[in-house]
């Protein structure tokens, strides 16, 4: 796997300060992607020991709430096992930390039932994530006053929750806010 950019201090993808990890690959190709470059599986540098590393040195501050997954696509086949072998290392490790992982597949129609990857691996990733945000992004549905998420068709999901009940499960009605306005998404 290569990934595009690592962000230590990222405020947008999640609560609080996050270390963000850009993943490179990405099929879905969403109309006006905001990382078109990173759709290529050969963009940027090549994960390693050594990133993985970087990444844990960057999680150690206690004001660093979690880590974030993005892309490119995490749940890419190709993908899969070296975020999975990252996310066991941050659990590991900082065991209060959150991990919240962006997917353009969703949870429901692709993930559970194992239509990506190897389901056993989709299976074992998504049992060490805290929140999915699912979903491609769709152009027609942006909304930039949206919490976590660029358009209204995506869901910020409970993941040990949805895994424990079978089916999903969306974080609080907090997060479907408007910013600034205090209005509820309904989609």
């Amino acid at each position: 796997m290569n990934y595009a950019v690592i962000k230590k201090n990222d405020i947008a993808n999640g609560p609080g300060v996050r270390v963000s990890l850009f993943v490179s690959g990405c099929r879905h190709h969403c109309k006006s992607c905001f990382n078109a470059e990173a759709w290529d599986f050969a963009y940027g540098a090549p994960f390693t020991d050594k990133t993985i590393e970087e990444i844990l040195t960057a999680l150690a501050p206690d004001y660093v709430a979690g880590l974030s997954l993005l892309g490119g696509e995490p749940f890419e086949p190709e993908n899969q096992e070296a975020v999975l072998r990252l996310v066991k290392k941050v659990r590991q490790r900082f065991p209060e930390k959150t991990i919240w992982c962006y997917t353009g597949f969703t949870l429901e129609k692709d993930l559970f039932p194992g239509h990506v990857g190897t389901p056993e691996t989709a299976r074992e990733l998504l049992s060490n994530l805290d929140v999915l945000v699912d979903g491609k992004f769709v152009e027609e549905l942006k909304d930039p006053g949206l919490l976590f998420r660029g358009s209204s068709n995506q869901n910020i999901i409970d993941v040990p929750q949805s895994l424990e009940q079978g089916h999903m499960v969306l974080l609080p009605g907090k997060w479907y806010r408007t910013m600034g306005s205090g209005n509820i998404d309904e989609a």
